[in-house]
């Protein structure tokens, strides 16, 4: 009895190690395609073709980019500190592609009952990243980059820490998938309309795009904290970072738009989202950094805390309803 349960423990791991394996290789032709996504898009919108000469329409561009970056010699600085600063892409790379094991798959794939605080942790974890590649480049652009990286994802992090706080309130538990059955009916972008603008200009701010992109302020910043990154160090950063735009598209589209991952119409949506993402980059300029701040202070966090208060009251309403009928 006990070598059965043995046996069936070992075979659990071995599935659910394979499972996150197919997932991680989704995940990463996803970003893949986005990238040519953005590159097409941002051409039209330049009115020209972007990449069309490897493979049909340039399909096969962004394999050959990595093919490309990833055979590249690779350059250390003479001042940096090494260990820190070959690693930090790889954890960077790590924290994106875990994130994606909170999604409610509907297969038993690592779905489990505290996904947005699993969710929530990870996000912070990936503020280090950012920071120590800044400093361990021992390079003044590269350390200016990550501060003000830093000082920017943790401002816009409490907007979206208590955005998701309004949704717990809202269903009344930790799990993802309890938001899929709450929307059934009614989607929440028609409850919080504001609500559903403040997370998406968060998340712009959260995966440093434009027109949040002080991190990577070429005109100030020659290219922010990875400044000292290339080859395989850079592939490894950018990968990171469409990792995670995907990741708050599909995000995106569970909070606000319903839909389970098995309906056709969920990925329409979150392609949708993630040509928005493509289409900011392509027409807004960037903010002043001031302004960035204010913004995230002044603007977002009050709209975020009456949001919260309103739900609890709404909350409140219901159960004493159900309490005295």
């Amino acid at each position: 009895m006990v070598k059965q349960l043995k046996n069936c423990f070992v075979t659990l791991i071995i599935v659910e190690i394979i499972n996150f394996l197919i997932l991680i290789v989704c995940v990463l032709v996803g970003v893949a395609f986005v990238t040519l996504l953005e590159r097409k898009i941002l051409g039209y919108i330049q009115i020209r073709k972007g990449p069309n000469k490897v493979g049909y329409m340039g399909l096969l561009q962004p394999f050959s980019d990595a093919v490309k970056l990833f055979t590249k010699e690779q350059m250390t600085p003479t001042m940096s500190n090494f260990l820190v600063y070959y690693m930090c892409p790889v954890f960077s790379l790590f924290i994106s592609l875990l994130i994606w094991a909170v999604l409610p798959y509907e297969t038993g794939l690592m779905s489990f009952d505290l996904s947005i605080l699993f969710f929530l942790c990870c996000l912070s974890m990936g503020v280090y990243s950012t920071m120590v590649a800044g400093w361990s480049s021992n390079c003044k652009y590269s350390l200016l980059g990550s501060l003000r990286a830093v000082a920017q994802t943790i401002s816009y992090e409490v907007s979206l820490a208590l955005i998701l706080l309004s949704f717990i309130v809202l269903i009344g538990g930790f799990n993802l998938e309890m938001l899929n059955k709450y929307q059934v009916d009614c989607w929440f972008i028609i409850v919080g309309f504001p609500l559903s603008m403040v997370w998406l200009s968060s998340c712009l701010a959260e995966t440093n795009r434009t027109p949040f992109d002080f991190s990577e302020g070429e005109s100030e910043l020659v290219s922010g904290f990875n400044t000292e990154y290339g080859a395989g160090g850079f592939a490894l950063i950018f990968m990171a970072e469409y990792a995670s735009i995907l990741f708050m598209s599909v995000l995106f589209v569970i909070l606000f738009l319903g839909g389970g991952l098995f309906s056709v119409t969920f990925y329409l949506k979150s392609v949708m989202i993630a040509f928005v993402f493509i289409w900011v980059r392509g027409t807004l300029p960037r903010f002043r950094y001031d302004k960035l701040m204010y913004l995230a202070w002044k603007s977002y966090l009050p709209l975020s805390l009456n949001y919260l208060i309103f739900f609890l009251g709404v909350k409140t309403v219901c159960f004493l309803i159900l309490v005295y009928k």
